[in-house]
């Protein structure tokens, strides 16, 4: 075997980002409430930082809606989300559950299921397993884990065995609790545990249970008649049936935590507008963070600053901390011109639908627009609108809806339109025998939209709306 060593030159193109640059497209990423926290890290971490006003008092704008959350506040309210898993000790099973403070205005899931669960004369170790049970319900208040593995779980934790069984068991009492429906395994057992409590008992419930019960799959699929043939009902007595199934909750866990969930879903809006008669508008950004300056005893020119100059330690801890305020201080003003740049350009393409906020006035816009009017990157400007909001006088609009491709490349319509065109077309389609893809493809183009079919087919799915065969109504 011959052995070589071969030396070969090569030219390479690497992209180095300062630590100044990686800082500034962090604080370019940053939504409104993230990048008030970062200035208020700041001014804790760095002495030579300092805010002219107290932070959330420049903007008068802002009344009402005061920021004076701690970092443990936002964590509380994220904690308030979540369902509780009660803890298991690592041995013995005398304090399997966790001992809850109940606020009836905030309480979550799984809380009001165990307040429930003590109303049952249950032993020890019945109530520890149900206990746990009710920890692992998801959001919906399904039950995702099997029995098995439960038991498997509980068994670890505490060094004692647990049967599947036993979980079976204590599992039954928790799929008695209110809402019906929680504790169930799948969407079939969550709408069966619903209507077997359905009052009063009538011959359309029990038909209704037994559609469920035994042709699930062939009502998934919308096929009516194989159900009618098959269960020899007519028709009258189907779209009865069918109705009461339909007024059965899904996902009865949902509504435990409602308002808690409401609250946490609270978009702050990062950009305000507010149009004028005469067509011409207010914009700004609604962060409430105040103007920031080098704190006095840092500045070059100060006492301090001279005498710290006899102690080179001294004179490098001043001297560093005023380089990263100054540093902080333009990065957060690179930061607001950069975003105001990108939202004034969005603005003026637009300029229609903020003045009349309808739909159909979005214009086709691209990164590669805001680019030629900013002269951006197009990194950069992907970075300052992902994940932050514009606030109208009528709604809050993600920046992301304002970015529509063209079906093609001389035409004037936006997805949006298409959208809103397919959606009306659907909406207004005879139940009995809906469009398809095809037939809406037909109807567009008989409009003046020419698309293609495949186009139809992304779009609706975009939409999350099934297929004609699957939404054919009695």
């Amino acid at each position: 075997m011959n052995e070589q060593l071969n030396l070969e030159q090569s030219q390479k193109t690497l992209l180095h980002l300062s630590p100044q640059q990686v800082q500034f497209v962090r604080m370019l990423e940053m939504n409104t409430a993230e990048i008030e926290d970062k200035v208020r890290h700041e001014l804790d971490e760095n002495p030579a930082l300092e805010a002219v006003t107290p932070l959330g008092d420049n903007n008068d704008d802002n009344e009402g809606s005061d920021f004076n959350e701690t970092s443990d506040d936002l964590l509380q309210a994220d904690y308030l989300n979540d369902e509780d898993m009660p803890s298991l000790p690592s041995s013995g099973r005398d304090s399997v559950a966790t001992s809850l403070e109940i606020n009836p205005s905030t309480q979550t899931m799984g809380e009001n299921l165990i307040e429930q669960l003590s109303e049952y004369d249950l032993d020890t170790e019945t109530r520890q397993i149900a206990t746990y049970i009710i920890g692992t319900l998801d959001n919906n208040g399904r039950l995702t884990r099997p029995y098995n593995a439960i038991a498997d779980d509980i068994t670890i934790h505490t060094g004692h065995e647990t049967t599947t069984r036993q979980v079976m068991d204590a599992a039954e009492y928790v799929r008695q609790l209110d809402p019906a429906g929680v504790g169930a395994i799948d969407l079939r057992d969550c709408l069966l545990l619903q209507i077997k409590r359905r009052e009063p008992k009538t011959l359309t419930t029990r038909i209704a249970g037994d559609i469920l019960d035994h042709y699930f799959d062939e009502f998934s699929n919308l096929h009516y008649d194989k159900i009618r043939t098959r269960m020899g009902i007519d028709r009258q007595q189907l779209k009865e049936a069918i109705e009461v199934i339909k007024s059965l909750n899904p996902k009865p866990g949902n509504d435990s935590a409602s308002d808690i969930e409401d609250r946490l879903r609270h978009v702050n809006p990062d950009f305000y507008i507010e149009p004028h008669d005469d067509g011409s508008y207010s914009l700004g950004l609604t962060h409430r963070i105040p103007q920031l300056v080098v704190e006095q005893s840092f500045r070059p020119d100060s006492i301090i600053a001279s005498q710290a100059n006899d102690s080179g330690q001294s004179a490098a801890f001043i001297k560093g901390r005023r380089d990263q305020a100054e540093g902080f201080i333009s990065l957060l003003k690179r930061r607001d011109e950069t975003l105001m740049a990108v939202i004034k350009a969005i603005v003026k393409i637009q300029h229609k639908f903020f003045v009349t906020e309808d739909p159909a006035n979005l214009s086709p816009m691209i990164l590669k627009d805001i680019a030629a009017l900013t002269g951006l990157d197009l990194s950069v400007i992907s970075r300052a609108t992902s994940g932050k909001y514009i606030a109208t006088p009528a709604a809050i609009y993600p920046l992301k809806m304002f970015f529509n491709e063209r079906p093609h490349d001389d035409s004037d319509t936006t997805s949006h339109q298409i959208l809103e065109s397919i959606k009306e077309l659907i909406e207004n389609e005879d139940g009995a025998s809906p469009l398809s893809d095809q037939a809406i493809q037909d109807r567009l183009k008989s409009n003046g939209l020419n698309i293609a079919r495949r186009t139809v087919t992304k779009y609706r799915e975009k939409m999350s709306i099934p297929p004609a065969r699957l939404r054919r109504k009695l």
